[in-house]
């Protein structure tokens, strides 16, 4: 394993009701403000681990304030990323996982579910829905009214796809968009996860140059690989869709149109325009993204020949 482990345990605050037996998941960078609103919605969990990737402000202090366990984890720029590296090497007390971000919030009502849901055991894994929150909204239209993620399952059952980069790619070292491949049964949540995406546009534009930067990494895949049958129906087919979409011309207009006009977006008021001009741009970025890796591997492959 080529990752550097630096643990730093701190005992979770004493509590006189039984705690909920999650083990819980935050994976992190320069995330302490956000941990500030996280932590304490987690402190039913039996326990919270912080996966963080060197910060260089007071996260790893907020998280041990909150008696969460600190892990540091060291990218090695291919594979493993940070969850299912987190999957693969914590020492969890508790069968179940939940992977919370750290801008997310569980409410009460999710975590009584939770527990209720261990007990029941009628399935290995949950998806759950998320409350998208933009701009100091609620943003309910924009095709982001539902947004279900499997994050709440037994974790000798589940891993990310594995989807590696190009060394230096410049990705990030999570896992932002690939899915959980559960070998097990998948229900469904009742109650959702409060989501509070991207404080500022800044924040937006930072995460999602990262995020183009992974499209264009994973282009060809997308378009040409099997898609997977353990991400789960509705994933399958959203995969089978982006196939159809990014053989497409004009995207980013296809996307403002569908997602202003056709997904309501535009009863999102004034965040909604935003939210919708940004998913726009983000397409567009995609797009060139991918467009400069063909140019330079052109260039790369024309300097070669002149080199012989």
């Amino acid at each position: 394993m080529t990752s550097i482990v630096e643990t730093v345990t701190k005992p979770r605050h004493e509590a006189q009701t039984a705690r909920v037996p999650v083990s819980v998941i935050v994976p992190v960078k320069n995330e302490a403000e956000n941990l500030r609103r996280c932590l304490p919605a987690l402190a039913w969990a039996d326990e919270v681990f912080v996966v963080d990737s060197q910060s260089d402000d007071a996260t790893a202090f907020v998280a041990e304030e909150h008696g969460a366990t600190v892990v540091q984890f060291q990218f090695n720029g291919v594979y493993p990323k940070k969850k299912n590296w987190s999957l693969d090497c914590l020492p969890f007390r508790n069968d179940w996982v939940l992977i919370v971000d750290a801008d997310e919030v569980v409410p009460p009502e999710l975590a009584e579910e939770i527990g209720q849901r261990i007990t029941d055991d009628e399935a290995d894994g949950y998806e759950l829905n998320m409350k998208y929150y933009f701009l100091g909204r609620r943003i309910r239209h924009c095709g982001y009214a539902e947004c279900w993620n499997l994050r709440f399952f037994k974790h000798r059952l589940g891993r990310y796809e594995r989807m590696p980069v190009t060394p230096g790619a410049r990705t990030g070292d999570n896992e932002a968009h690939e899915h959980v491949e559960l070998q097990g049964r998948v229900g469904r949540l009742t109650h959702e996860l409060d989501h509070y995406a991207y404080p500022t546009i800044d924040a937006w534009v930072e995460k999602h140059n990262r995020y183009a930067s992974w499209e264009a990494e994973q282009y060809e895949r997308f378009l040409n690989a099997p898609i997977s049958r353990t991400i789960g129906r509705g994933k399958r087919f959203k995969r089978f869709l982006k196939k159809v979409y990014l053989r497409l011309p004009m995207r980013p207009l296809i996307r403002f149109v569908y997602s202003y006009v056709f997904r309501l977006g535009f009863l999102d008021g004034k965040p909604g325009l935003v939210f919708c001009g940004l998913l726009s741009v983000y397409d567009f970025l995609c797009w060139a993204k991918v467009y400069e890796r063909k140019v330079t591997e052109a260039c790369g492959e024309e300097s070669f020949g002149q080199d012989r």
